[in-house]
C-alpha cells in the first residue's frame, strides 16, 4: 500500500507532526558510550493462563514488554507479540530477554487479531508472528509500510491502516492512532513504515494501546476524535539519556501526562523491565512512576504497574 502525500508523509518517508522522527545514527555512538546501569541477567517470572472472559467486555492479560492479550466477545487480540530471546535482527544480536513471557505461547487462547505498532525488533518479531500464523492465521493491522513484513512471517491477512483510519476487516472496532516515534529495520530503511497506536472498542469500552512513542499533543486529540479512554495501556520505560530518547519514548512522567491527556478511566504501565534497550535500571520506570504520580496527587489505583501475568477485567456498560 503506496499512501498519498500527507502532513506525516513526504512522499518518501513518514514523519512526525511534532519533533523529529528519531535521531540521525550519527547521534548513536555518543548514546551507546553512556554508563548503563546493570541489569539482572534474569528475573524469574511464574507462567499464568489470562482469566477467561466469562461475559465480561474485555479480560486485559499484560504477557511481557508492550505485548498484551486482550480478550474480547469479538475476539482475541495481542498487541506487538514478541516472544523470542533477542530484540533483534535474526534473534542472533541485540538486548537479551530478562523476564520470559509470562503467557506461554501454547496457553494462549486462539487469537483472532494482532496489533503491530511499527517494525522495530522489539515490537515486531518474526518468529513470534510465523508461529502465530501457523497456528491461528490471525488477521495482522497494522500502520502502511508494515504489511510486507508480516506477510514475510506467513500472514496470509493483513490490513494496513494510516493515522484515524478504522479497520474494515477486523470484526472488532479498531482505529490506528497517531504515535511521535520513528521506524527501522536496519540502516537503510529508516521511517519507509508507519508507526502509530490503536484504540479498541469492546462491549462499549474503549482500551487505547499506545505502542511505542514519545510524549506529543496527539493524546488529546485521540480523546476529542474518539471519546475518554476506559483503559489505556501506556509506555513507561527505555528513556534516558533524556537528551537522546525525548524523541522516541515517554519517560513516566510524560506517560501520567498522557494519561491525563486521554482522560483515562485507568492505565496500566508497559514497555518495561523486559529488554535493556537503554541506560536506566531496570527498576527506574516504576519508582519513577510512583513518583510522577505523588507529585500530581495521584492515587496510584489511577495508573498501575501490573504483575507480569496479571490479569485485570473490564465490565461492559449497561
Amino acid at each position: 500500500m503506496t499512501p498519498a502525500k500527507s502532513d506525516h508523509f513526504n512522499g518518501r518517508q513518514f514523519v512526525n507532526l511534532t519533533g523529529a522522527a528519531g535521531q540521525p545514527f550519527s547521534a548513536v555512538p555518543r548514546m551507546l558510550r553512556t554508563p548503563r546501569t546493570p541489569w539482572p541477567a534474569s528475573v524469574e517470572v511464574v507462567t499464568q493462563r489470562p482469566l477467561s472472559l466469562d461475559g465480561s467486555a474485555a479480560v486485559v492479560t499484560f504477557v511481557g514488554h508492550s505485548t498484551f492479550l486482550i480478550q474480547t466477545r469479538g475476539g482475541n487480540i495481542l498487541t506487538d507479540p514478541m516472544y523470542s530471546q533477542r530484540a533483534g535482527p535474526f534473534n542472533l544480536v541485540g538486548p537479551r530477554r530478562v523476564r520470559q513471557p509470562a503467557v506461554k505461547l501454547e496457553d494462549l487462547p486462539p487469537v483472532a487479531i494482532v496489533l503491530l505498532s511499527h517494525n522495530h525488533y522489539d515490537h515486531c518479531d518474526l518468529r513470534t508472528l510465523r508461529w502465530l500464523a501457523a497456528r491461528f492465521d490471525p488477521i495482522v493491522v497494522t500502520p502502511v509500510g508494515n504489511g510486507r513484513l508480516a506477510r514475510k512471517a506467513g500472514m496470509q491477512r493483513v490490513e494496513e491502516l494510516d493515522w484515524w483510519q478504522p479497520a474494515t476487516t477486523a470484526g472488532v472496532p479498531i482505529t490506528l492512532t497517531p504515535a511521535r516515534h520513528f521506524s527501522a529495520r536496519g540502516p537503510f530503511d529508516k521511517n519507509r513504515a508507519l508507526w502509530g497506536g490503536f484504540q479498541i472498542v469492546a462491549g462499549g469500552k474503549r482500551i487505547y494501546f499506545a505502542g511505542d512513542t514519545a510524549y506529543a499533543p496527539f493524546f488529546c486529540d485521540v480523546r476529542q476524535r474518539l471519546g475518554p479512554v476506559d483503559l489505556a495501556l501506556l509506555p513507561i520505560g527505555a528513556y534516558e539519556p533524556r537528551w537522546f530518547m525525548h524523541v522516541v519514548h515517554m519517560n513516566p512522567e510524560e506517560a501520567v501526562q498522557a494519561h491525563l491527556d486521554l482522560d483515562a478511566s485507568q492505565s496500566l504501565a508497559m514497555h518495561f523491565g523486559t529488554f535493556q534497550l537503554t541506560t536506566e535500571g531496570i527498576d527506574e520506570p516504576v519508582r519513577d512512576l510512583t513518583t510522577a504520580l505523588r507529585t500530581r496527587g495521584m492515587a496510584e489505583s489511577c495508573f498501575r504497574t501490573p504483575g507480569f501475568g496479571d490479569s485485570f477485567r473490564l465490565e461492559g456498560r449497561a
